[in-house]
């Protein structure tokens, strides 16, 4: 199984087999607008104007599972991302990440890649700790601008937790688009 087996939803509704993206690495986020992170659009769409004509693709999935930081509807997110972030990235329906409603693509990347969440993190992880300590340790989602990149096969390759910035996984890109 890869991330290929999967159809998802598109923010206007329709419905979308993850096989489009086969032969592209693809980095998947969920993302919030009302977030301390959401400046991350930022890097994220000049991290997909830089590489998607060598293979990226950058697929948003909104969530509203984290302080209610996305409390929108599917049109007010995408005209959110379009004329405060530019953005161009496909940005699909909002999902739930976690517990019994959790997207199985979702499901899915947890337990490819459970995560390295820990004091490491800083001031979010001791938000963490002192507010849903009982998913320390656990392959769950725990904030939004969690990202996971999968190969160009949708074999995922790596997890990397909110605080981690666009920038900071230029290393692993240039390996998945070599």
């Amino acid at each position: 199984m890869t991330i290929h087996d999967f159809t998802v939803t598109t923010g206007d509704g329709a419905p979308r087999s993850l096989s489009d993206y086969a032969g592209r690495a693809v980095l998947i986020v969920n993302v919030a607008s009302k977030c301390g992170l959401t400046p991350q659009y930022e890097g994220l769409e000049a991290l997909y104007r830089d590489t998607r004509d060598r293979g990226l693709e950058i697929i948003g999935f909104p969530c509203n599972q984290f302080g209610g930081q996305e409390p929108g509807t599917d049109a007010e997110i995408q005209e959110f991302c379009s004329t405060q972030f530019n953005v161009t990235f496909p940005i699909f329906h909002k999902i739930e990440v976690n517990g019994p409603g959790a997207d199985p693509l979702f499901v899915y990347l947890r337990t490819q890649a459970p995560g390295d969440f820990g004091p490491s993190a800083g001031r979010i992880y001791d938000h963490i700790k002192a507010t849903r300590p009982e998913t320390i340790g656990t392959d769950e989602i725990k904030w939004n601008f969690t990202k996971f990149l999968a190969d160009r096969d949708g074999t995922v390759i790596r997890r990397y937790e909110p605080t981690i910035t666009p920038q900071e996984i230029q290393d692993d890109l240039e390996k998945v688009l070599a």
